[in-house]
């Protein structure tokens, strides 16, 4: 694309006259690299064809903003993107798609408490892959065309997840199904094909009496009925999650450190799981 990027002491430093005419294939479908190549290219006054693109949905929403924005974005929805800039963007109101996996989290933390949950203003169609895996560990689910009912009575069935690219099974709740699956009838398995060292989380809930050992870039979990309350450490958004909704599932308090992590990735969290029954709360 014809910038120049030079790294200084930790630092990445960008500088670039003109954005040239390219067409860039992705190793990888990545979604953060998708969605830095499309900003670049909607700001210059060039075409950019990005190959191997991420398809998730949070890149087409980011898509259709810039298209109401006056970009002309082809491609969108598939796994290659053509944008051609425009430096002179309108204002705009925008609604942003629902967060898939939030909703994605609160499904899972109606199961391992055996709860009775609905939730509204959801993509039904973005949530599917999640969807599959909790009706096969025994959930019973009801779809609207834009609401979720999730009910739960009983210990759930193990699984074996492998995270993907879109449509397939996201990364992102990887760690959130770790903690259902930590009580799960049975020995279940998850491969991690997307990020290194996201399985960090597993040595905090091995120290609240989960049984998870670690080959390479899976995990082993021998299932147990309940989990036991203690003081953990969240390293990262999802895994500092999957800490609360193991808290939510054992008895007495559980304390997690570095909430900054997870309060990163959810809104009013601690709002939403009172209102759901929780006790949960902060400490200065």
């Amino acid at each position: 694309m014809g910038i120049k990027i030079d790294e200084e002491n930790g630092k990445i430093k960008c500088k670039c006259d003109n954005i040239c005419n390219s067409v860039i294939h992705l190793d990888f479908p990545s979604v953060g690299a998708t969605e830095n190549i499309i900003l670049a290219a909607t700001i210059s006054n060039s075409e950019i064809i990005i190959e191997n693109s991420a398809m998730e949905p949070e890149i087409t929403d980011l898509c259709k903003f810039l298209i109401k924005m006056g970009v002309n974005i082809e491609g969108v929805g598939t796994n290659v993107i053509k944008v051609i800039g425009n430096r002179h963007l309108k204002d705009v109101s925008y609604n942003i798609m629902p967060d898939r996996i939030e909703a994605g989290t609160f499904l899972v933390a109606a199961v391992i408490t055996k709860g009775n949950l609905k939730i509204n203003k959801v993509v039904i169609d973005d949530l599917n892959p999640i969807l599959y895996k909790l009706e096969e560990c025994g959930a019973s689910i009801e779809t609207g065309n834009n609401w979720i009912k999730i009910k739960m009575s009983k210990r759930p069935n193990k699984l074996e997840i492998k995270t993907m690219p879109y449509p397939g099974f996201p990364t992102d709740m990887q760690a959130i199904f770790g903690v259902l699956l930590c009580l799960a009838k049975g020995t279940s398995i998850i491969t991690e094909t997307i990020f290194e060292n996201r399985f960090k989380y597993t040595q905090e809930l091995n120290r609240m009496g989960a049984k998870i050992k670690q080959e390479g870039n899976t995990i082993i979990i021998d299932g147990k009925r309940k989990l036991s309350n203690a003081n953990v450490v969240a390293t990262d958004l999802r895994g500092g999650m999957a800490l609360i909704l193991a808290g939510l599932s054992s008895k007495g308090v559980t304390k997690v450190d570095k909430a900054e992590y997870i309060l990163r990735g959810y809104e009013n969290l601690d709002k939403k799981l009172t209102k759901l029954g929780a006790e949960i709360f902060y400490e200065a």
